[in-house]
């Protein structure tokens, strides 16, 4: 999809904010623990290639992790040095690719080192596939779940040369929740496969995303993997309070294209959902659902000139309408997701209103809006 930077719609990111939450994190750690940024679904909307390059020069990042292998290509084809651990699953036939770009990957299953033994034994390069092994405590996505599973992957992984085991990990599934009976079972079940896998020199162990990180100490992690957290967000949207100071790094900006006044009972939008109770000044914003604003933020307020502008009438695929405080002319700015004459519209109030969380929201953003990057430090 190519930007649409013809039109006023953007989105501004604070690379010295991003910068600020790393550095937060960071100073909590141990020397012996390591940070990852996670900068899948383009660095959840900020952009894959700009937050990876800082991420590098940061000096205090000592990888990256992505979801899919066309998603470290990118960043490899992009000059990124950093190590790239690809988190999801692989086609096993894919692996001399990654071989060639030098990229870990995701043993998600005992059949996909199988599939990936038979594969690397036919191949015509004696290097190995670097891997971390994945285990299923619970979440219920991939992995391997069974310990006979984990007892027969051990044994294909010490006896044959086409691996280096350079990781064990899982995922809690409710880490972000005041509840912690469940991150409890989790613990207890990736405790079992840290037993059996006891007796191998494997460099990295990691439970520890950005919630996990936040809330349980990073719990029998050397390596974070940190996501929502770097960009500002709170991973469990408003149930648990941040153990310290993050900054939102992303705001959503537009301009006014189109004002008129209308007449009172005048209807606005598609199905006529919006009538308007008085005379009203209506500005024309060209953004819509195509570029990530749903339809269901219809209602929703957004920023024009410090004041509060409610959405009227259903979002469209390209515009939406606001109904103007006063009179406003045409090129006016409008910030949706943001700050505005210190009014702030806040990503996880923005969530609320239609029902989901904060990474929906962002991931959502689509690539039709520029990314401005602004940075005063390091500069």
């Amino acid at each position: 999809m190519i930007e649409s930077i013809h039109r006023p719609s953007r989105i501004i990111v604070d690379l010295d904010a991003i910068s600020y939450n790393l550095a937060q994190e960071v100073a909590r750690l141990d020397k012996d623990q390591h940070l990852f940024a996670v900068v899948k679904a383009n660095a959840y909307g900020h952009g894959a290639i700009e937050v990876a390059k800082l991420a590098e020069s940061s000096n205090i990042v000592d990888g990256l992790c992505v979801s899919n292998l066309d998603e470290a290509i990118e960043l490899r084809d992009a000059g990124i040095c950093l190590p790239i651990l690809v988190l999801s699953y692989v086609n096993p036939n894919f692996i001399p690719l990654a071989n060639e770009y030098n990229i870990m990957l995701t043993a998600s299953s005992l059949s996909w080192l199988e599939e990936a033994s038979d594969v690397l034994s036919k191949a015509k390069t004696n290097k190995p596939c670097v891997i971390h092994l994945k285990i299923d405590s619970g979440m219920g996505r991939i992995g391997l779940r069974e310990e006979t599973e984990w007892l027969k992957a051990k044994s294909l992984l010490t006896t044959q040369p086409y691996f280096e085991l350079n990781g064990l990990f899982t995922h809690f599934a409710t880490a972000d929740s005041q509840d912690e009976s469940y991150v409890l079972l989790q613990q207890s079940r990736f405790d079992k496969a840290l037993q059996v896998f006891s007796d191998m020199n494997i460099p990295y162990i990691h439970t520890s995303n950005s919630a996990t990180a936040l809330w349980h100490g990073a719990w029998k992690s050397n390596l974070i993997r940190f996501g929502d957290a770097m960009y500002g967000l709170n991973p469990s949207g408003k149930e648990l309070e941040l153990p310290y100071e993050l900054k939102p790094a992303l705001s959503l900006e537009s301009k006014i294209i189109h004002v008129k006044k209308v007449k009172k009972g005048e209807k606005i939008g598609y199905g006529a959902t919006y009538e308007a109770r008085g005379d009203e000044w209506i500005a024309t914003l060209p953004i819509g659902y195509a570029d990530g604003l749903l339809r269901r933020f219809q209602g929703y307020e957004v920023i024009v000139d410090g004041q509060l502008a409610e959405i009227v009438g259903r979002v469209c695929m390209d515009q939406c309408m606001i109904r103007l405080p006063h009179k406003l002319p045409i090129g006016t700015p409008v910030t949706i997701f943001g700050e505005n004459q210190k009014r702030n519209n806040s990503i996880e109030d923005a969530a609320e209103y239609v029902g989901t969380i904060n990474y929906e929201i962002i991931c959502g953003l689509s690539d039709r809006l520029p990314r401005i990057y602004r940075q005063v430090e390091g500069n």
